[in-house]
């Protein structure tokens, strides 16, 4: 892993937005698409609201999302819909571009299925073949997309999406990808801003338990990068890390 520190929030967002605009036209080039998984969170979201500013040729790129929550399609709770209203509805990429993990069936439409939400989420994944990128944001409890501290899914084998329940952050129910499809990805970024990631930035830094701190887990099969602002990188200053 390794870590790149920016002296704040503000230079994080746009560093990483041009970072990120600079490896997806190096992959259209390259290989005539870029496949990445999007995340949310606050700095995931404006990562994406800055990027929608940058020159990308949106009609090559394929986009997902490394979790959701799972609420109808139109909660605003969805870190798709967050997702469109900060970049996707602002560039021209096309609507088949976008795969989206399936979503709750909303108020008198019957039970949508945690369980069959997440099969249908690993067949999508299958399907979308290689991710270049995995985006992922952190939380105060050094989780990743939707793998929790003290939770089974950072044990869930194999490389696909998997049902996630009773989480400690609402909404409850969710879909997540395991740690498989995390690390299956060529790169992974991890995107954190922050004085109160700062604890978790130095227990992933210092190689914690996955159970205590799954993004531990976090790897790119090419490239992993953390990503910090000068807050969240406090503690790594004074351990030396």
């Amino acid at each position: 892993m390794t870590v790149i520190v920016h002296p704040d929030r503000a230079s994080l967002v746009g560093q990483t937005a041009d970072r990120l605009a600079a490896l997806l036209a190096e992959l259209t080039e390259a290989q005539g698409r870029a496949t990445i998984a999007l995340t949310g969170g606050s700095v995931g979201i404006e990562l994406l609201a800055a990027l929608a500013d940058r020159a990308v040729d949106w009609e090559r790129v394929h986009v997902t999302w490394s979790d959701e929550r799972f609420v109808p399609a139109d909660s605003p709770d969805r870190n798709a819909r967050q997702a469109r209203e900060a970049l996707l509805d602002r560039v021209p990429i096309p609507a088949g571009n976008v795969h989206e993990l399936p979503a709750a069936a909303g108020p008198g439409v019957g039970d949508a299925g945690l369980d069959d939400a997440a099969a249908a989420a690993s067949a999508m994944l299958a399907e979308l073949g290689q991710i270049d990128l995995t985006l992922l944001g952190m939380g105060p409890d050094a989780h990743i997309a939707s793998l929790f501290p003290g939770h089974p899914g950072v044990h869930e084998p194999g490389v696909g999406v998997i049902a996630v329940r009773d989480s400690p952050k609402p909404p409850p129910e969710r879909i997540s990808f395991t740690v498989g499809a995390i690390t299956a990805s060529d790169r992974v970024w991890l995107v954190v801003a922050g004085g109160d990631k700062a604890e978790a930035v130095s227990l992933v830094r210092g190689g914690a338990a996955p159970e205590a701190a799954p993004a531990v887990t976090a790897a790119g099969r090419r490239e992993t990068l953390m990503l910090l602002d000068a807050e969240a990188a406090a503690l790594l200053e004074e351990d030396g890390r």
